[in-house]
């Protein structure tokens, strides 16, 4: 445990790199900018000193920045990714008039920072990850199953000494070139993309690689949608060995023989492992195969046509139907939502701040904790308005709702009685997405020297509207079916 020494009253104005407050500061006006606004209700005090009480990070003795404190402000710094130390600062103290709250320069701020370390953050993440749909969110569950998508990002982090040990840049035998990447994989729910798990490291290792340590969140009650990345036989036959069931795309690489037929056009076959396993020889598991031609036709005429195949472990035709399958998999693009929600939304395409490896993980673990709490809130709004669809929450007005309510520093405290629609919901609820879906193709504009030549000028430079036509490939012809 660290110790601290005693808070002692001034006689004379402290130095500018100190936290100073007034001499009869008390135990309440010391942890008073510990707040998130309305959000506390969700990451209350309580929560937050049992976290730093459970690992370690709690002080000796009060400081002029307990860590309760400073885990809200690292909190904080995800809703104001624009702001330096100081200022989002001054957001949390701007509505508490009459309290003598300390006056922390940057130096301060940071070392306090240090001082928490990222256990804290790592914690208070992995008690609000969780799904969060009920049974009458059809979204989110395919036949009883509730439906979950895995997928990986990357993230721009500070060209710094202190951390491109660890994350390298990219470059050839001559040149460096870009910022250094951190790679994030998550497992997102379907229908209300909240984050049941995440994972991240150095992007010198693979999406697999993190993939694998997010499989103990995985269930029998679960269904895994993923990209042809993962079509590995190591990662299928360990999601099956947690009794989820799977379907994503398989790369083209693989050539699977029709082992048997089905009335739905789909077919049995059977993938193996590229090796020899001791103990187990070579490894075999049985999929089911859909094939279909996907063609995308934009509004200005362009089309595009390729082929899919998606793998499943669902083997019954009758119960599961092809068609279905077909239109489950597009569910999987929720999980880069999710990441627009995180990378555009709240950093807004920011690198990170932080400039050491402690650092970078606290405030990695802040922004999936920011951003999960969010998530709780609108499934609060669904939960109190049945029948609302958790796909018409505008994620960009809770963030900006939740931050108005940081600084106002209201809803702190839950109202009496208790409403699942506070302030921040009510915002959302007069801002409700369409009914109806967008079906819009996201502009690509390459922003970067791009190793990937052969798909310069097949991506549009504006969002358009687009029509979706698949159609099934059977051993009798094709079953066609639009999709707009």
């Amino acid at each position: 445990m660290v110790s601290s020494p005693e808070i002692v009253a001034p006689e004379a104005p402290l130095p500018r790199n100190s936290a100073s407050c007034a001499p009869t500061a008390s135990d309440t006006s010391v942890h008073a900018p510990g707040h998130l606004g309305e959000l506390t209700q969700i990451i209350d005090p309580q929560l937050v000193d049992s976290v730093l009480e459970e690992t370690g990070a709690r002080e000796c003795r009060v400081r002029l920045l307990p860590a309760r404190v400073v885990v809200y402000f690292v909190l904080a710094l995800a809703f104001f990714e624009n702001s330096s130390y100081q200022a989002v600062w001054g957001k949390l103290t701007a509505s508490l008039d009459g309290i003598g709250t300390a006056r922390p320069a940057a130096s301060s701020l940071s070392r306090a920072r240090c001082r928490l370390g990222s256990a804290p953050l790592r914690r208070l993440f992995e008690i609000l990850a969780s799904p969060v749909a009920t049974r009458a969110q059809s979204g989110s569950f395919f036949h009883g199953l509730r439906v979950v998508a895995v997928d990986g990002t990357t993230l721009s982090i500070p060209d710094e000494k202190a951390v491109t040990w660890h994350y390298p840049k990219h470059g050839g035998e001559r040149l460096e070139f870009g910022y250094p990447l951190l790679r994030l994989v998550a497992l997102v729910e379907c229908g209300t993309r909240a984050l049941i798990g995440a994972s991240f490291g150095p992007d010198t290792t693979g999406e697999l690689g993190y993939a694998h340590r997010l499989l103990p969140h995985l269930n029998a009650s679960m269904m895994l949608l993923a990209d042809a990345y993962y079509d590995a036989f190591g990662f299928l036959d360990a999601v099956t060995d947690t009794g989820a069931a799977f379907l994503l795309r398989s790369t083209r690489k693989r050539r699977p023989t029709v082992r048997r037929p089905l009335p739905d056009g789909s077919y049995l076959t059977t993938v193996c492992a590229g090796k020899y396993q001791a103990g187990r020889g070579y490894g075999r598991l049985e999929v089911r195969i859909v094939e279909a031609r996907m063609t995308v036709t934009l509004a200005d005429g362009t089309r595009r046509t390729e082929l899919w195949r998606l793998m499943t472990s669902l083997l019954d035709a009758d119960r599961y139907p092809a068609q279905e399958l077909i239109a489950l998999y597009h569910r999987r693009c929720q999980a880069e939502t999710c990441y627009f929600s995180l990378k555009s939304t709240i950093l807004d395409g920011r690198v990170l701040r932080s400039r050491t490896l402690s650092g970078l993980e606290q405030e990695v673990y802040a922004l999936l904790t920011a951003y999960q709490a969010l998530v709780h809130v609108a499934s609060d709004l669904v939960t109190a308005r049945p029948g609302l669809s958790a796909q018409r929450v505008s994620f960009v007005v809770l963030l900006h709702a939740a931050a108005d309510q940081i600084v106002a520093a209201r809803g702190i405290v839950a109202a009496d009685p208790v409403t699942l629609v506070g302030a921040i919901g009510r915002a959302a609820l007069a801002s409700l997405l369409p009914k109806t879906p967008r079906w819009r193709l996201k502009a690509r504009v390459r922003k970067r020297n791009s190793k990937y030549t052969f798909t310069a000028g097949k991506h549009p430079r504006t969002s358009q509207a687009y029509t979706l036509h698949y159609e099934l490939i059977k051993e009798d012809g094709l079953d066609k079916t639009n999709m707009s």
